[in-house]
C-alpha cells in the first residue's frame, strides 16, 4: 500500500502521508489504467506493436513509481515487502510478453493504494476538523492597566491578558475579572457555550462569545489543552495495537517465504508436470506465469492493512466524539473490561462544587479563612481547590499567596501564607486539634474542607450534585456486563447517599489513594479486567494500577491527562459508553478484516496452486480484498452520530 506502511513505522504520521498525497496516486492510477486500455486496444485491433509497447511502458511507469520508491528505500535496509512482490510479478509478466497482465496488475495495485490513501486522508480530516488554529497574537494587560499586542508564543505563566468578544483565547488561563461564555466546541464538541466568570478556566483555541475577560495565563500556548490533545492523537496514531503483533509477522520473512514457494512451484510445474518454463503451454500458461499468479494472490496486502486501518479509523472516530484513545492498545483493551471503578468527585458528580457555608472557630473570621484556604488551593487542580478559589474570587475577599506549598495525596495541602503555616484538608490531618470536637459531621451530601492557620480555624462546606446522566450510565454499563464500583475518599454517609441515588450496588468509602490501588489489584488478581475513571491528582495511582485508565475531561489534573489511556474531553460520563461501543466495534471489524484477508489469501492461493485462475483474476481478487477491508474499517467513522 503506497504510503501506508510508513504510517505504522513513524510517529510523524502527517508528514509521512504528504510524501504521497492521494490525488497524485489516483492520477497515476488513472494514467496507468488508460495506458493499459490503450495498449490492449492497439493489440486487439492489430495496430503497431511499438505503439502498444510504448503504452504499456507508460502504464508501468505510472502505476509502479510509488511502489518502486518504497521498495528501493526498503532494500537499502535489507527489507522486502509486498511492493517488492508486486513489482517482481509485473516485471516477470513483461519478461514473458504478458504485458497487459502486468500493466493490469499495476493499475489495480496503484488504484487500491490511492483509495487506501484517500481513506486515510478522510481519517486525518476527521481529526483536523476538530481543531481551529490558536491565535498568533494576544492582548497583554500591562501593570498600569493599558494593553499592548504581543506574540502569543511569548506568553508565560501568570501573564495577564485581555480577550475581547469574538476573539479566541490564545492560551489556557484563569479568568480574573469579567463575565462571558466560551464556545468550547472545537475542544470538547459541546455546542452550548460555557459560562465564564472570575475563577473559571478558559482554554487556548476556544472562542470568547460575548463578554470582555481579563485572565491570567496558566501555561504557555505550546502546553495548552488544545496542543496536548493534538499530541495525544498523533501519538495514538503512531502506536500499535495488540492485534498488530499478528500482522507484524508478515514482513521480510513472509515475503522471502512466498518467493521461495513460488520458486519451488515453478520447478515442480516445469520438471514434474512438464509445463514449459516460459513458453505458453496447452492452456496458454507457462510455469513462470503460474508462479507469478501464485506470487500475487499470496501477497498479504489486505492482511497488512486490515488492523492499522481499523485502529486509525477508530482513533479518528473517537476524537470526533470527544474520546481520545492513546493508541491502539487502549482502543482494543477497553472492550475486554468487566469492571469499572470510578471516583466520586468530578466523575460520578459534576465536579463543580459550590461553597454553601463557612464555619469558623472565632466568628468574624469567615473571609480570612476563605482567603488563606484559597491561597493554598490556587496551586492545586483538585475540584475542591478550584471551587474554593472560585468562591474567593466571586466574594471579592483579599487574595493571598502561599509559599512552601505541598500536596499530600488523598489528604490535603500544606504551606505558608503570610508567614503562618496553614493546613487544609480532611479530618485525618487534624487529629491533634481540640477544636475539631466542636464540629459535628456535615450533613449527608456536603463535603467539608478543614482549614487551620495560626489563630484561624474552621471549615468550608461544599456541595457537589451527581451528574444527571450518571444513573442511566451505570444501568447501561451493568446491562453490558460491566459492574460499576465507586471508590471515594469521602465519608460513608455521603458515599451511600450518592450510591443510592445512582443505583450503585457496590461502593467503598473513606479510601486513601493506596486503598484504591489495593482494591484494583485485588480485582485483577481474581482475573477481572478493570478500568478506572477519575479526574484528580489523587486518582493517578489508581489509573496506573488499572488495565485501562479513563481521564474525565480536560479540566482534570495534568497527572491524570498524562496517565490516562483514554481521555474524555467532553467531560460527560456517558462518553464511557460510547468509548466502549467504539472499542467493541473496532475489535469486531478487526476480526472481520482478518477473516476476509486470510480467507481470500487461502482461497486464491489454493486456486493458484491448482492452476485454476489466470493472473488477471488473481490480481482482481487480491486488490479487491484490500479495498474491502479498508472500506470495512471506515465504517467506524460513521458508527453512531457523535452528537449529544
Amino acid at each position: 500500500m503506497p504510503g501506508l506502511d510508513s504510517i505504522r513505522e513513524t510517529a510523524d504520521v502527517e508528514a509521512t502521508r504528504d510524501e504521497a498525497p492521494w490525488p497524485w496516486l489516483l492520477a497515476s492510477a488513472a494514467v496507468c489504467g488508460m495506458a493499459t486500455l490503450g495498449g490492449v486496444l492497439v493489440q486487439r485491433l492489430g495496430g503497431d506493436g511499438n505503439v502498444a509497447l510504448a503504452l504499456y511502458t507508460t502504464a508501468y511507469l505510472a502505476g509502479g513509481w510509488d511502489a518502486a520508491i518504497d521498495t528501493f528505500g526498503k532494500l537499502k535496509r535489507l527489507r522486502l515487502d509486498i511492493h517488492f512482490l508486486m513489482l517482481a510479478v509485473a516485471l516477470g509478466a513483461a519478461f514473458i510478453g504478458a504485458w497487459w497482465e502486468g500493466a493490469a496488475l499495476l493499475f489495480l495495485f496503484s488504484l487500491s493504494g490511492a483509495l487506501e490513501a484517500m481513506a486515510m486522508a478522510r481519517t486525518d480530516r476527521e481529526i483536523r476538523s476538530l481543531f481551529r488554529e490558536a491565535p498568533k497574537q494576544a492582548l497583554e494587560v500591562l501593570p498600569d492597566g493599558t494593553t499592548r499586542e504581543t506574540e502569543a508564543a511569548h506568553l508565560t505563566e501568570s501573564t495577564l491578558i485581555r480577550i475581547l468578544p469574538g476573539e479566541q483565547f490564545p492560551a489556557d488561563a484563569m479568568v480574573v475579572s469579567g463575565e462571558s461564555a466560551a464556545d468550547e466546541s472545537s475542544l470538547t464538541g459541546e455546542s452550548v457555550p460555557v459560562g465564564k466568570t472570575a475563577g473559571s478556566t478558559v482554554f487556548g483555541g476556544t472562542l470568547n462569545t460575548w463578554g470582555k475577560l481579563d485572565a491570567k495565563v496558566l501555561r504557555p500556548p505550546g502546553d495548552s489543552a488544545h496542543a496536548r490533545i493534538i499530541k495525544l492523537i498523533r501519538e495514538a496514531q503512531a502506536s500499535k495495537a495488540p492485534s498488530q503483533r499478528f500482522t507484524d509477522r508478515f514482513g521480510t520473512g513472509y515475503t522471502v517465504g512466498i518467493l521461495g514457494l513460488s520458486l519451488v512451484m515453478f520447478l515442480v510445474w516445469h520438471f514434474v508436470f512438464g509445463i514449459p518454463a516460459f513458453v505458453a503451454g496447452e492452456d496458454g500458461r507457462s510455469a513462470f506465469y503460474r508462479a507469478m499468479t501464485l506470487l500475487v494472490v499470496c501477497s498479504p496486502c489486505a492482511l497488512v492493512i486490515s488492523i492499522p486501518s481499523a485502529i486509525l479509523a477508530g482513533i479518528a472516530a473517537g476524537a470526533r466524539r470527544g474520546i481520545l484513545f492513546r493508541g491502539g492498545v487502549a482502543l482494543e483493551n477497553l472492550a475486554t473490561i468487566n469492571r469499572l471503578a470510578v471516583d466520586k468527585t468530578g466523575t460520578l458528580t459534576r465536579g463543580e462544587l459550590e461553597l454553601t457555608g463557612i464555619e469558623v472557630e472565632q466568628p468574624g473570621n469567615e473571609d480570612k479563612l476563605l482567603s488563606i484556604a484559597a491561597a493554598l488551593s490556587r496551586d492545586s487542580t483538585h475540584p475542591l481547590s478550584r471551587a474554593i478559589v472560585a468562591a474567593q474570587m466571586k466574594r471579592g475577599v483579599p487574595t493571598l499567596h502561599s509559599e512552601d506549598f505541598e500536596s499530600l495525596a488523598g489528604k490535603g495541602l500544606t504551606g505558608t501564607v503570610d508567614g503562618v503555616e496553614v493546613t487544609l484538608g480532611r479530618r485525618s490531618l487534624f487529629t491533634e486539634h481540640a477544636w475539631l470536637s466542636a464540629l459535628p459531621d456535615p450533613a449527608p451530601g456536603l463535603t467539608e474542607v478543614l482549614v487551620h492557620g495560626g489563630n484561624t480555624a474552621g471549615r468550608l462546606l461544599l456541595y457537589d450534585a451527581p451528574r444527571p446522566e450518571a444513573a442511566e450510565t451505570v444501568k447501561q454499563l451493568r446491562d453490558r456486563g460491566i459492574e460499576v464500583t465507586m471508590l471515594t475518599g469521602d465519608r460513608e454517609e455521603s458515599a451511600e447517599l450518592v450510591a443510592t441515588e445512582l443505583g450503585l450496588r457496590d461502593w467503598r468509602s473513606a479510601l486513601h489513594p493506596e486503598d484504591k490501588v489495593n482494591a484494583i489489584r485485588q480485582w485483577r488478581e481474581k482475573g477481572e479486567r478493570v478500568a478506572m475513571a477519575g479526574d484528580g491528582v489523587n486518582d493517578a495511582p489508581s489509573l496506573a494500577a488499572a488495565d485501562v485508565s479513563v481521564g474525565m475531561g480536560l479540566r482534570g489534573s495534568d497527572a491524570v491527562l498524562e496517565q490516562a489511556d483514554i481521555v474524555l474531553t467532553k467531560d460527560r460520563l456517558e462518553r464511557i459508553l460510547e468509548a466502549l461501543e467504539l472499542s467493541r466495534g473496532c475489535r469486531a471489524i478487526i476480526r472481520q478484516n482478518l477473516a476476509i484477508s486470510l480467507g481470500v489469501v487461502l482461497l486464491l492461493g489454493l486456486a493458484a496452486l491448482g492452476s485454476w485462475i489466470p493472473l488477471p483474476l488473481g490480481v482482481l481478487g487480491h486488490e479487491g480484498s484490500t479495498v474491502v477491508v479498508v472500506l470495512n474499517s471506515l465504517r467506524l467513522l460513521f458508527q453512531g452520530s457523535g452528537g449529544d
